[in-house]
């Protein structure tokens, strides 16, 4: 065990906190606490990604979750589940704190705000039915007063599931190579516009 470890205590601290890697049948995803260890070792010896010993698996593969953990991408999607835009943030940020450049992009009217549990919140709801919103968010299971939620309407997210699956069908965005916020954004932009491309063709 080297210095860097952490022990089995400390790991079952903060397993819960690092998101799942869901993987491929093709190619499993390599285990969280493996790969955590590779970026304490880079943390505390202070060598380049490269020289990572290879017991804690691929360098670069490393490298590209470390990246992935340190900065996530909010999409809005229209009712068809095509890619409207993007806000990109810090790992740690909460998820509905990027929900106000999400509604400031400049397309149509939105009448429904669909999303995941991660943006149930009451200054957030508020906060939409005040911009003439409907919010179709599932509550969290530890409310006391969970708000009622259409979950009818709720079904449509599946769009958005599925728009994100196409765009990660561009290896560059799904892997997050690029170093910067700038160019990881511009990949996005340029994914979202060969998704977009057929339906302009096929409205000529």
């Amino acid at each position: 065990m080297a210095r860097s470890d952490l022990t089995d205590m400390e790991w079952r601290i903060i397993e819960g906190l690092l998101p799942t890697e869901r993987g491929r049948k093709s190619r499993p995803a390599h285990d969280n606490r493996q790969y955590l260890y590779g970026m304490l070792r880079v943390l505390r010896v202070g060598c380049p990604w490269r020289d990572m010993h290879e017991r804690y698996g691929n360098w670069n593969s490393v490298n590209v979750r470390f990246r992935r953990w340190a900065e996530q991408a909010h999409a809005r999607a229209d009712g068809q589940g095509s890619p409207l835009g993007f806000v990109l943030t810090c790992g740690e940020v909460s998820d509905y704190n990027a929900v106000p450049e999400l509604l400031a992009i400049p397309v149509g009217k939105l009448r429904l705000f669909l999303a995941d549990k991660a943006y149930d919140g009451d200054f957030l709801r508020e906060e939409l039915l005040i911009r003439g919103i409907r919010p179709v968010i599932p509550p969290k299971a530890n409310r006391k007063n969970p708000p009622a939620c259409d979950y009818q309407a709720y079904k449509d997210r599946n769009r958005i599931e599925r728009m994100l699956n196409r765009l990660k069908q561009f290896r560059r965005v799904a892997t997050r190579y690029d170093k910067t916020r700038k160019s990881f954004a511009a990949f996005l932009a340029l994914a979202a516009a060969k998704i977009w491309l057929p339906y302009f063709i096929n409205t000529t």
